[in-house]
């Protein structure tokens, strides 16, 4: 079977979304890496295979899966026609920080009434004019992921001591453009070079320049989402150069930067004549 990848990419202006992504891939496999904000995935046709936090997941029967932000995840397809899929990436105004552990434990829910939600709201959002529908939409999917997610917060274990794992993702974190050695930021958190290494690694199953090119990625994707061009959107979120850009981005993301900006549209495509796309209807009441 010839590869395919087929992408479409854009920035709604509603709030609380920060990206709508839709995708069909046949050989392509995400390595690892992490977002800053909740990835609400549903799979269309195949099923994708993915590892979160070290357990294997995947997305079958109409499964709708909630990725929760900075934990790193892979994926890859589980059947040979690939996959296609819809994404909306969420900032944590819908979601706060207290659904991650919960949505670690059990990002995967088979949940029909959601599943169809969430179809719905990507048809709203692919069209002009129609934001109040899709923040009216959103919010009933909010209210729904917290329900699935709030019996699970009682059992969720204190957090540990932060340590020098989360140390160094903070210094990553503020040194996301600029970037630090590895050296440097050992005497920053007083810990040897390889323990720093080491325990990063075993805290959140990516490797810290991992962490820092996926989190340039995910700087990337807004950027040129808002149009800003590919050589420009590089040094702005700290690429050496364009090619350097494009090498990450393409094993992120699964396309160029050029193709990704290609497909995206400041509103999105007419998706009402592709299957898998769901008739929005009538709010419930």
């Amino acid at each position: 079977m010839k590869s395919r990848h087929d992408i479409s990419a854009w920035n709604p202006q509603v709030p609380g979304v920060v990206e709508v992504f839709h995708a069909h891939f046949t050989e392509h496999a995400y390595p690892m890496h992490v977002h800053d904000v909740w990835t609400l995935l549903i799979v269309d046709a195949g099923a994708v295979r993915y590892d979160l936090n070290r357990r294997e997941c995947g997305t079958p029967n109409d499964t709708v899966s909630l990725l929760p932000p900075q934990v790193p995840h892979n994926g890859a397809p589980a059947t040979p026609q690939g996959f296609r899929k819809r994404v909306l990436y969420l900032d944590l105004a819908q979601l706060d920080e207290g659904f991650i552990g919960p949505a670690v434990d059990h990002p995967d829910t088979v949940d029909p009434l959601l599943r169809r939600r969430v179809g719905q709201l990507h048809t709203v959002l692919a069209r002009r004019g129609d934001e109040l529908e899709a923040e009216s939409r959103l919010a009933l999917i909010g209210e729904r992921l917290r329900g699935h997610l709030r019996p699970a917060l009682a059992t969720v274990p204190p957090k540990a001591d932060r340590g020098v794992a989360h140390s160094l993702r903070e210094l990553l974190d503020e040194r996301l453009l600029h970037g630090i050695t590895l050296d440097d930021a050992a005497q920053q958190v007083h810990a040897h070079p390889t323990h720093l290494v080491r325990a990063f690694s075993a805290a959140f199953g990516i490797a810290p320049h991992q962490y820092l090119m996926a989190r340039r990625v995910d700087r990337a994707r807004r950027l040129l989402l808002d149009g800003v061009p590919a050589a420009a959107v590089a040094t702005a979120v700290g690429f050496y150069d364009q090619s350097h850009l494009t090498r990450h981005f393409k094993r992120v993301v699964g396309v160029t930067p050029g193709r990704f900006a290609g497909k995206a549209r400041a509103t999105g495509p007419d998706l009402r004549s592709r299957p898998g796309v769901e008739d929005p209807g009538q709010l419930p009441t």
